[in-house]
């Protein structure tokens, strides 16, 4: 989902690092490199940033195809109803 705003362990925010983190990495930074250079350095906050997997694109999406799943089939339905009553 959305990277979470503070470390469960610690509490450091690392909100704020997660756009320069991927930046970091789609330049070919090595994550070790990258996490050095934004000065995180506790492995507890290191595994928050590592670990983490960004679905909400993903989700969005499937939210998308279902609304329009949803409208169509109402549409459908809408004139069924209208058939049988008519």
């Amino acid at each position: 989902m959305i990277i979470p705003i503070r470390c469960f362990t610690c509490g450091k925010v690392l909100a704020n690092k997660w756009n320069h983190y991927q930046t970091m990495l789609e330049n070919e930074y090595s994550e070790s490199a990258a996490l050095e250079a934004l000065g995180i350095t506790r492995y507890c906050c290191r595994r928050m940033l590592i670990s983490h997997v960004d679905f909400i694109h993903k989700i969005l999406s499937f939210a998308c195809k279902l609304n329009q799943f949803l409208h169509r089939n109402l549409i459908i339905l809408t004139i069924f109803i209208n058939f049988i009553y008519y």
